[in-house]
């Protein structure tokens, strides 16, 4: 599937952080303000026990620093020369975005020192160190997450997250359409918002200025949630199956698969998504199709694929024989 060229890498700066989710988790500079721009480029946290330790192997300086209950203890029972020693060597890396000390404790002397000399800031949060790194990854992972827009139409059918693509004009909508009509939800038409997610899941939504809109041509524009109640619309959705529309021309039918035997599948954002072609033909009705494409899915995804075993039982039959 074509996609648009990758977008330079994302960031958010220590500034930005503390202003988004300052007040939901108590969390706020002590000391490095003239360092706020520094910049977090990805959403996983370090604990640098080892590091504060002395072993300064595999040590990901790359990522927000977080001093919890462990480390703190740490830091104040070992001899404050060694560990400025240590510290010095984690904070001479570049790119340490900044160090936070959880549960509300007062940053100790040595800690505070070595941020200043290496001019990092020192944040300190209420929040305790599980608690806080759950809610801080979360939100890293939604504003750094790899993106990309596809065309076409997103819709949730049977608890699946189908993307619908196609050519310009073969119908993706007026299917959209009718699938809603069937009792699915409309995620996004036209153009589709995807993030890749932790765990390499695709996460689909549209873009603010056209959510819950459809454009259908004939009809014009249509709020689906108007009309259809809002029932018929969700903000995002996992987009598990690819299903690719292709108008046919006569005699082209038999380079279609009829057995189910075959598999394939797009990679959208490096992840491999199962997909579908199906031919667009006069009297084919596509959102039944795509309905029972969505179910035998969901079968494929519990282990259960059934042309394969369908197959496997004529091969035992022909061999009894």
């Amino acid at each position: 599937m074509s996609q648009p060229p990758k977008k330079p890498a994302k960031f958010v700066t220590v500034r930005e952080l503390i202003k988004s989710r300052g007040k939901v988790l108590g969390l706020r500079a002590v000391s490095g303000s003239r360092h706020l721009n520094r910049q977090v480029t990805v959403s996983e946290i370090n604990r640098p026990g080892l590091a504060i330790a002395g072993h300064m192997e595999q040590f990901r300086s790359e990522r927000i620093q977080i001093i919890g209950q462990g480390e703190y203890a740490y830091c104040q029972k070992e001899d404050s020369r060694r560990v400025m020693a240590n510290l010095q060597k984690m904070f001479s890396s570049p790119d340490i975005p900044c160090v936070i000390v959880t549960g509300g404790v007062k940053p100790l002397p040595v800690i505070r020192q070595a941020c200043d000399k290496a001019g990092i800031p020192l944040l300190v949060t209420t929040s305790d160190t599980s608690a806080f790194i759950r809610e801080i990854t979360t939100y890293l992972d939604d504003q750094l997450a790899a993106i990309t827009y596809a065309h076409g139409v997103l819709v949730n059918v049977y608890g699946l997250g189908v993307l619908i693509q196609g050519d310009s004009g073969v119908g993706k909508s007026e299917c959209a359409l009718e699938l809603l009509k069937r009792g699915h939800i409309l995620i996004a038409d036209d153009v589709v918002e995807v993030k890749r997610r932790i765990g390499y899941m695709l996460v689909g939504n549209s873009p603010k200025n056209i959510k819950h809109y459809m454009e259908v041509r004939g009809l014009g524009i249509i709020d689906v949630e108007l009309l259809f109640g809002i029932g018929s619309i969700m903000d995002q959705s996992l987009i598990e199956m690819h299903v690719k529309l292709e108008s046919v021309v006569a005699g082209s039918l038999a380079n279609y698969d009829r057995t189910g035997l075959s598999t394939a599948e797009v990679q959208i954002l490096e992840v491999p998504v199962p997909s579908l072609r199906l031919p667009v033909t006069p009297g084919r009705n596509l959102a039944v199709l795509i309905e029972v494409a969505a179910l035998n899915q969901r079968l494929k995804n519990q282990g259960y694929f059934v042309a394969k075993r369908f197959n496997e039982g004529l091969i035992r039959e022909m061999g009894k024989r």
